[in-house]
């Protein structure tokens, strides 16, 4: 397949784009800067564009077979009011202006997240769970709709909620193991809250099942389908890394360095990958342990 690919830069985006030049598609990643473009395989075409505005990097958007949308800024800071219109604009803005450009029967995996379902604590969410009313739900409930007006167009639309993607060398894995190098790991405020991750492998591997099943429509969560609590996911990092895990990070405290961003940390969600296991597909990483032992090892 020709796949166009945004968010190219980011953590997911290049291991997207590795993945699927191995599995031996033509891959083409919009970018902003070719000279930041330094982690992508040298068999990636590069598009100049400016994603969050109209431009040349639209045109010929119709021989594409595949478009996969992961641009947007990173959730895993402090937010302010101006982060915060960065965050959304990033997602909306780049999601509007490529479902404008597209004229093909194609199929398009706009990226989303298990926040749409709002911090429901131990509730078990799946595709037909109903959306939260927080910033960051709100958020995926716009940028979802924005992906799905290219329906209109006779385009397949796939919305991936993502879950906390876990890899080496970056992500939100590099953040979680940094104080367990000094000896200073374990759970976060309560650590009762659960968080729905994914292996960066089953991640990719798990978009190009959803491309390549024609069926597939609508919301996929793409997380493991071994959710975990904060607290005995700090005791098995802590397991493999042979540190100790019982120094946990009083909730105020993250509160006060993260602000709004922080009640996302210290309340969680509880979601299953559904639609997944009902087109059966099979995961590589299910469960905490055999991902950790993987990235960690």
């Amino acid at each position: 397949m020709k796949v166009f690919l945004t968010g190219s830069n980011g953590f997911v985006g290049t291991n997207m784009a590795r993945f699927l030049i191995e599995s031996g598609h033509k891959v083409f990643a919009l970018v902003r800067n070719p000279s930041k473009a330094t982690g992508l395989p040298k068999d990636v075409t590069i598009v100049v564009g400016e994603p969050t505005k109209p431009g040349k990097w639209q045109d010929a958007l119709d021989k594409y077979d595949l478009f996969i949308n992961l641009a947007g800024a990173n959730i895993f800071r402090r937010w302010d009011e101006n982060y915060k219109k960065l965050l959304r604009d990033s997602r909306i803005n780049t999601t509007k202006n490529l479902v404008d450009a597209i004229t093909s029967n194609a199929t398009l995996l706009s990226a989303s997240a298990v926040g749409y379902y709002g911090m429901t604590e131990d509730e078990e969410l799946d595709e037909s769970s109903k959306p939260g009313n927080d910033f960051l739900a709100k958020l995926a409930v716009d940028w979802e709709n924005e992906a799905f007006k290219a329906s209109d167009k006779g385009v397949r639309v796939v919305t991936t909620r993502f879950g906390v993607v876990l890899g080496r060398n970056g992500g939100a894995l590099a953040q979680m193991i940094r104080p367990f190098k000094f000896f200073a790991g374990g759970p976060i405020g309560s650590g009762r809250q659960w968080m729905s991750w994914i292996h960066i492998i089953d991640l990719c591997r798990a978009a190009s099942f959803v491309a390549e099943n024609t069926e597939i429509r609508g919301p996929v969560n793409l997380c493991a389908p071994g959710p975990i609590r904060n607290r005995d996911l700090a005791k098995e990092m802590g397991k493999i890394l042979g540190r100790p895990s019982f120094l946990a990070a009083p909730g105020f405290i993250v509160s006060l360095a993260m602000g709004e961003f922080g009640s996302i940390i210290l309340k969680g969600q509880r979601v299953v990958p559904r639609k997944l296991q009902k087109y059966g597909f099979s995961f590589n990483f299910p469960d905490i342990k055999s991902a950790l032992s993987d990235l960690l090892r």
